[in-house]
């Protein structure tokens, strides 16, 4: 069965502040059938939760901070309000680059894990490229990370940063397996510093990622961090590329 379209909505983070409810009706009738948040909720979570359900939205999963100390009610009470089951960290600290550094991330890591699992949610992590740069022993840090977060912490494996930071996404997608249900779909020219571009229309080996993700992935997410053009019209030009080759399940053709 062909993977479901989401749109992460960090990608429209700017009309969003404009125009919440007009632009999340917008994103609905071009076809996505889901959408990722990242704290962008048009004035609250529950307001945004009964636009997305009245809009037929579901919630893929949400960028969220670990749910440990005095977080953990509010991650939780958001995570129910929006009616999502997968809750993402957004990324691993940028000054984590040695060993002993991500084996302490590791700890807060699992930690959220088995907090989220009491909770009968999933735990994710998003990585950038940074993750794919060296520690001591020659690793990288994703590579210390796999070995020592718990068998259940999922990843939401971003294929741009991924290639950016030096690695071959459709081989990642291959490793992870069913541990990499959510991927990000990006484009561009996969420069740090430089601006991303509609999905089909960089770097990134799109076919080859879906290929090699058609049995494990439950999601392609799509989100651009910066595009060069106007980012709407990207959002819609990566949608009827993903769609239109047969690469994901949308509500339009």
């Amino acid at each position: 069965m062909t993977t479901s379209i989401a749109l992460q909505l960090y990608t429209i983070r700017d009309a969003l502040a404009r125009d919440f409810t007009g632009v999340i009706k917008k994103i609905a009738a071009l076809g996505y059938v889901g959408v990722e948040t990242s704290g962008v909720y048009g004035g609250s979570p529950q307001t945004a939760a009964r636009l997305f359900t009245e809009l037929g939205l579901t919630v893929c999963s949400a960028h969220l901070p670990l749910p440990i100390g005095d977080k953990q009610n509010e991650v939780l009470d958001k995570a129910a309000t929006l009616g999502c089951s997968r809750i993402v960290l957004g990324g691993t600290p940028r000054d984590v680059k040695t060993v002993e550094q991500v084996k302490r991330a590791c700890d807060s890591f699992n930690e959220a894990n088995a907090v989220a699992q009491a909770h009968g949610l999933t735990f994710a992590i998003h990585n950038h490229w940074w993750e794919f740069e060296r520690v001591e022993d020659g690793r990288t840090v994703f590579q210390v990370m796999r070995d020592l977060l718990a068998p259940t912490v999922q990843f939401e494996l971003d294929v741009y940063w991924a290639k950016t930071g030096g690695a071959d996404p459709v081989e990642m997608v291959r490793v992870l397996g069913a541990r990499a249900p959510l991927l990000h779909i990006k484009d561009g020219p996969c420069v740090v510093g430089q601006s991303m571009m509609a999905v089909g229309e960089g770097a990134v080996n799109i076919p080859g990622v879906i290929q090699a993700s058609a049995n494990t992935a439950d999601w392609l997410i799509v989100e651009l961090d910066a595009c060069a053009t106007d980012m709407l019209e990207a959002v819609e030009k990566s949608y009827h590329y993903l769609v239109g080759k047969g690469f994901a399940r949308g509500n339009q053709n």
